[in-house]
């Protein structure tokens, strides 16, 4: 790399503090010898948060709908004008805009990560008119930009027939731990993410009423928490159902290695979540969590090549029920399952996805 440091600004709508994606991609360019700044937004519950680089977050007087995109995109859009960058890292569709004007007029590299399948998420299938502007949104941008990557081959594939983009594939996948996994379990079954529409959650809530010895851990925050913890209270499961919350990452592991198994059941709402790759699946494997996951594309490619796991027989609530006691009843299996996490988690691993995103860089400065 040349002497002088090459300055990326990153940016997100979140609050930085848990996006694993960004905290790794960040770190990742940072160790490398680039100059890193990360823009998002501070939102009254945000924690504050202490990185070996520079941190800007707009406090909005909009936290949702039009009005907080639209203004957080002009506020980033200025930010990125009058701040010096040699490469702009545009996270997702919902900052795509206000960095490709910016490297327009300022004639610089741009970058775009695309988290998930944006235009095809739940809260966008119903309201058709909004995923319209979003798919006008990303047709002007996408094909434009310098480099772009994404979280599995499915969505890559998707982009390159829509728009003859070829983007990279770079898996959310956590940084593999270097201590063994502890042999000690809780019994806990754990969810981990975010509570939204289409996750599965009302369905396994519902599946604790036919499971014995063991608590449902849900660690993270959503829309539909509130609609959650009613339903936990309805069914009168508050002994069997735990909330954590928000967790920062580095407490989050600490819940997730005392678990049985690891859930991620999304439902087929659109392509967003039929060709997911979610990120706890690999935090599931590293820390040595068997996984039940929906039978989709990707995760089906997971669990079938490396045996982590089961696919999603059921949704209905007593089928999960029937399934997980199944699952943790047949010690025999369950311990093979486990085996195989072990083995997984040395190379489903952070440091083998880095080199492809240094390449993309490095291939921008050369």
């Amino acid at each position: 790399m040349k002497n002088k440091k090459i300055r990326v600004i990153i940016s997100v709508t979140n609050d930085i503090a848990t996006d694993n994606r960004i905290l790794k991609v960040a770190k990742s360019l940072h160790k490398s010898g680039f100059e890193i700044t990360i823009t998002g937004r501070k939102l009254k519950y945000s924690p504050e948060i202490k990185l070996p680089y520079k941190i800007k977050r707009f406090r909005l007087f909009f936290n949702k709908g039009a009005l907080f995109y639209a203004e957080y995109n002009v506020r980033l859009f200025f930010y990125l004008i009058f701040h010096k960058s040699d490469i702009f890292l545009s996270n997702d569709l919902d900052t795509l805009l206000a960095n490709f004007l910016a490297a327009k007029l300022k004639r610089k590299k741009l970058v775009y990560d695309s988290h998930e399948f944006f235009t095809e998420v739940p809260e966008l299938i119903d309201r058709p008119k909004v995923q319209k502007i979003w798919k006008k949104n990303e047709k002007i941008a996408l094909p434009r930009v310098s480099a772009s990557y994404t979280v599995c081959q499915s969505i890559a594939d998707y982009y390159k027939n829509l728009y003859g983009v070829k983007m990279q594939v770079i898996r959310n996948i956590p940084y593999c731990k270097a201590d063994e996994c502890k042999d000690t379990k809780a019994g806990n079954i754990i969810y981990q993410g975010a509570l939204n529409k289409g996750r599965g959650l009302e369905s396994i809530i519902e599946a604790m009423q036919y499971i014995e010895n063991h608590l449902l851990v849900i660690a993270g925050t959503g829309d539909i928490e509130n609609k959650l913890i009613q339903l936990v209270k309805r069914l009168n499961l508050q002994r069997k159902v735990v909330f954590l919350g928000r967790v920062l990452p580095e407490k989050l592991s600490e819940y997730t290695q005392l678990a049985v198994l690891g859930l991620s059941i999304e439902e087929n709402l659109g392509l967003n979540y039929y060709y997911a790759l979610p990120n706890k699946i690999f935090d599931y494997i590293n820390n040595c969590v068997p996984v039940l996951c929906s039978p989709f594309p990707e995760m089906s490619n997971v669990i079938k090549k490396y045996k982590v796991g089961w696919l999603l027989k059921s949704r209905k609530p007593k089928e999960i029920a029937k399934q997980i006691n199944e699952i943790l009843s047949n010690k025999e299996e369950y311990n093979e399952k486990l085996h195989n996490t072990k083995k997984a988690r040395k190379e489903l691993c952070w440091q083998n996805e880095e080199k492809k995103l240094l390449n993309i860089f490095y291939t921008l400065t050369s």
